[in-house]
């Protein structure tokens, strides 16, 4: 079986972030985002907010450069129960640096599978990044 691609390693800070992150116990939307580091060829922390909305997070992250984002929300379900689902979004502009697109994507893969999360969604322009589209996605 053949392995990914792995071009940036991931500092053990973003492993203890991403575990910690994971079991958080905070009742309120928070984002773990992650960038490449190009020099040191690493995946690095960004930012940790708490309490933030996609609307906050487009105008927070940069409309030129990728990045990875560990998104947790509050969704309501019509039965009345409350879940917080984790999400991987991998931005993408398409006016990126060819260089760190690649870096990004062969990097995608090892970091969605330390993050441990199988709901992965890639938006290409920061638009599109709206409340409406993630709960479409996840109610698919």
């Amino acid at each position: 079986m053949s392995q990914p691609v792995k071009v940036c390693d991931i500092d053990d800070d973003v492993k203890e972030a991403l575990k910690k992150f994971r079991f958080r116990k905070a009742q309120s939307n928070a984002a773990l985002i992650l960038k490449v580091d190009r020099e040191k060829q690493r995946i690095c922390i960004d930012d940790l907010m708490e309490d933030v909305t996609l609307d906050d997070l487009r105008d927070i992250l940069p409309g030129h450069q990728p990045r990875y984002v560990i998104y947790s929300c509050r969704m309501e379900h019509g039965d009345g129960r409350v879940s917080f689902p984790m999400s991987f979004i991998y931005i993408t502009p398409r006016d990126a640096q060819m260089a760190l697109q690649i870096m990004y994507a062969g990097t995608k893969l090892a970091l969605q599978h330390e993050a441990d999360l199988t709901r992965v969604y890639e938006v290409r322009e920061l638009e599109e990044l709206t409340d409406e589209w993630l709960k479409d996605c996840l109610s698919k």
